[in-house]
């Protein structure tokens, strides 16, 4: 029994996560269009926009890493929740595009906080002996919804629904996940002392390599989640795109049969390697889906979403791996910078990728992105070899 997994805190912990972030994805894949439709922005004006909330939640994640570490964190979790579910109703009175981005900063603080908050408290109800197991079911709450969230969007987009259904729809799933994190019972937190501030209370400097690699990685996947659908429709495929991420949320399940016990039996390093394998080969494929697609445009349908369950299991299996590393890098009293800075890594990434996507769409294509995002997946699992992977056995805590 010390060692259970499934409780009911750790089941409302799951569905909060996956209805935060269903309810937030379902709308990116559908911004591009919005933002092109009731603003005319450009391409480049649009990463400008979308990325907004990424450096907002890159500017607050060091703190809130601190104040979970310092504080008692379910508070923090459920005010940054409740911020972040009431923002999308700012999102329906936004008549400008200069509010429009005031909304998108003020959701990306509450992004970045309850975020780490969400990642910290899972890690405090569940056993440390099934971690990799447990972070690998709440990633896959998280990445199933990051998947079928842009297919539902895409899906509501397609069929006319209207741009205020889609944020209200965003904002119930969002207030159903409040009431599940309210539900979630937290062990007791005794009050810590604190040393001194100093850089490591904000960033987790041991994870910094692997930070830097998973930044690099998460580029290319920025550039996917908001402008795949785009990609499509650019070079002339007759496809639903939303199943692109039906297949993406596919691989992400079959991945967690197997990858969260491989990390708790200590092949950590060795599941982040054969994800990156995956990735590098589906990026490199997508972007020549553009080639393809002039010799047969069937071929090149059924490799699109072929593309897609390649990048949900790779992605699928190196999320909680990645999880887990840099947990492993901190002592128990820094669990909230460690997810911290794990989190930031990513966020970093998914901001460059919105940019730089939107800008080499601008001045070239999509496909060329997507060719550059492949060459970034290149460099990161040689870093990730070389650097990486010698740095973590060497300095892991556990």
């Amino acid at each position: 029994m010390k060692d259970k997994l499934i409780t009911p805190s750790y089941c409302f912990i799951l569905a909060a996560n996956f209805l935060l972030y269903f309810g937030f994805w379902l709308m990116m894949p559908v911004l591009p269009f919005y933002l092109a439709e009731e603003f005319q922005a450009d391409k480049t004006t649009i990463g400008i926009v979308l990325s907004c909330y990424t450096i907002a939640a890159l500017c607050i994640r060091p703190f809130s890493g601190y104040l979970l570490d310092t504080f008692a964190r379910k508070p923090l979790y459920l005010t940054a929740y409740f911020v972040f579910t009431a923002i999308f109703g700012g999102y329906l009175v936004a008549s400008t595009l200069t509010l429009f981005i005031l909304f998108r900063i003020i959701h990306g603080l509450s992004f970045g906080t309850v975020t780490v908050g969400g990642n910290t408290i899972v890690i405090d109800i569940m056993p440390s002996s099934r971690r990799g197991e447990g972070l690998g079911y709440y990633g896959l709450a998280n990445n199933t919804a990051m998947s079928i969230g842009p297919m539902v969007g895409l899906f509501m987009h397609d069929a006319s629904v209207g741009y205020p259904v889609i944020f209200c729809t965003s904002m119930f799933s969002c207030l159903l996940g409040m009431l599940c994190a309210w539900l979630v019972k937290t062990p007791y937190k005794p009050p810590v002392k604190r040393d001194p501030i100093s850089l490591d209370r904000f960033i987790l400097l041991k994870g910094l390599p692997a930070g830097l690699s998973l930044l690099l990685l998460s580029i290319p996947y920025g550039m996917t989640t908001n402008y795949v659908a785009m990609y499509a429709q650019q070079i002339g495929m007759d496809v639903s795109t939303g199943f692109f991420f039906t297949f993406m949320a596919v691989g992400m399940a079959v991945s967690r049969l197997f990858s969260g016990r491989l990390v708790d039996h200590g092949k950590i390093t060795q599941v982040i390697g054969a994800g990156l394998y995956l990735v590098i080969a589906s990026f490199f494929l997508l972007a020549g889906c553009v080639y393809l697609i002039q010799w047969d445009a069937t071929v090149c349908s059924i490799l699109f979403f072929g593309i897609a369950l390649m990048l949900g299991v790779g992605f699928g299996i190196m999320f909680p791996a990645y999880n887990t590393l840099f947990v492993n890098l901190a002592p128990n009293k820094q669990r909230g910078t460690a997810t911290s800075t794990y989190l930031t890594s990513w966020d970093v990434g998914i901001g460059i990728g919105m940019l730089a996507g939107g800008y080499i769409a601008e001045i070239s294509s999509f496909d060329k992105a997507y060719l550059f995002g492949a060459c970034l997946t290149i460099v990161s699992t040689c870093y990730f070899h070389l650097k990486v992977s010698p740095h973590y056995h060497k300095n892991k805590m556990r």
